[in-house]
């Protein structure tokens, strides 16, 4: 239940104009004007209650430690379900129809359910088995630089490389065939990029695009639960299709949730940090020949690049009692905005935040959030950055930007879905 305590009648149109690029799409598409929004609402508001047309109000948490604070008290003060994702108020009616999510991932559950369904999966990426990937992360790599090789000089780096690369990774992990592969970005795209006109399914109903995107990927992980239940392998998959939960078969919806949880996130948001990252070294050329000099400060560059391209903008949480933010009092029932983009921006823990420093150090990012609901793949993603990177970077002899440069429209999930850039290697 979203209460009607606030009135807007106080606060500054101004104000109010910059708090609405934190919930629309098409404010992230320009990367400098929604973070001068973004710093406005720091300074003057940073925690703002915010009623907007299409969306049931909510406080937007812009700084850091806000963010934080709440992260540590995930599963107690604040939970993730229901509204572990900003949906409008139509996507919020529909949750609320049908008595849950249609897809039940890990960022919509809390507490016990949270932590037994994450032990599922989480095996996969500890250090000791992810070493086991170095291999295949060379042969990766080896594989994207040839393809600049063979490019003349002028290519596409989003699409080409950037997407090709991580979503390998992950869907190898799953056991799905390469066959299969274009369809699952194409899939990824349509969820996260549903509002975008050239990402989504359907640019006229975001809603009903959404709904025929969920209805494939039930389709196509039903078939292969049913695969591995009679055929297990080794795969990641096989384990969804087999898991059980105190000697119980885990739910429908928990597998989908974990298979696209994994086909989606563990791909899409590492390939808008590999474009952004490329972005930041060409529009900062000082910073890259820096990094050429010292190879050394390629684990403090791929922090770097996280902070600066935060991929996951926001998750959202519920406050279960009255809670003390940034000044303001958080009601039980309402509903916060974390903010990772901005909090990573904030110019209280970031020393000339607007700044890309491969040496940055310390680097508080939240990029991969925190607590409870920390990324399950970032040691993953910073492998695979980092594995790039070292092969890139030393290779670059000359890089420019060409034009086509496009980030993708969503408040969710976002970055680079077109790079076109110049260059030549070494």
């Amino acid at each position: 239940m979203h209460r009607k305590a606030h009135t807007m009648t106080d606060i500054d149109a101004s104000l109010e104009n910059a708090a609405t690029a934190f919930v629309e799409g098409v404010q992230y598409t320009d990367a400098e004007q929604w973070h001068a929004s973004a710093a406005k609402i720091r300074a003057e508001d940073p925690v703002h209650w915010l009623e907007h047309d299409d969306f049931n109000p909510f406080w937007v948490v812009s700084k850091h430690a806000d963010v934080m604070n709440v992260e540590r008290h995930s599963n107690v003060e604040f939970l993730a379900n229901p509204r572990g994702i900003l949906t409008t108020k139509a996507g919020d009616a529909q949750r609320e129809a049908e008595g849950g999510h249609r897809i039940k991932s890990l960022v919509v559950m809390d507490g016990d359910e949270h932590k037994s369904i994450r032990d599922l999966a989480a095996s996969w990426f500890r250090p000791s088995n992810l070493r086991k990937m170095e291999s295949r992360l060379d042969e990766l790599t080896a594989r994207a630089i040839a393809k600049l090789e063979a490019a003349d000089g002028e290519i596409d780096f989003a699409t080409e490389v950037a997407m090709e690369y991580p979503l390998q990774v992950i869907l190898a992990m799953m056991g799905l065939p390469e066959s299969d592969y274009p369809r699952m970005l194409k899939l990824t795209q349509e969820l996260f990029g549903a509002e975008d006109p050239e990402l989504g399914r359907n640019a006229d109903d975001v809603a009903a695009g959404l709904e025929e995107t969920v209805m494939e990927y039930f389709a196509y992980f039903t078939a292969i639960t049913e695969d591995r239940k009679a055929n297990p392998t080794d795969d990641f998959c096989s384990v969804v299709a087999n898991a059980e939960i105190d000697g119980e078969p885990i739910g429908v919806m928990e597998q989908l949730g974990l298979y696209v949880i994994l086909a989606t996130a563990g791909h899409d948001t590492t390939s808008h940090s590999m474009t952004g990252g490329l972005h930041a070294l060409i529009e900062h050329p000082e910073q890259l020949a820096r990094l050429q000099d010292d190879p050394g400060l390629l684990d403090n560059t791929v922090d770097e690049i996280v902070r600066w391209t935060s991929p996951v903008k926001h998750f959202m949480r519920t406050a279960t009692c009255d809670y003390p933010l940034g000044g303001k009092t958080i009601r039980e029932g309402e509903d916060v905005f974390l903010s990772y983009w901005s909090a990573n921006f904030d110019e209280d823990v970031f020393e000339n935040p607007w700044s890309f420093d491969v040496g940055r150090k310390p680097n508080s990012q939240i990029g991969f959030g925190f607590g409870a609901h920390y990324c399950l793949g970032a040691i993953l993603a910073k492998m695979e950055i980092k594995n790039l990177f070292a092969a890139l970077a030393p290779r670059i002899k000359s890089i420019e930007l060409a034009d086509g440069a496009a980030l993708s429209r969503s408040a969710f999930v976002s970055g680079y879905k077109h790079l076109p850039i110049r260059y030549e290697l070494t």
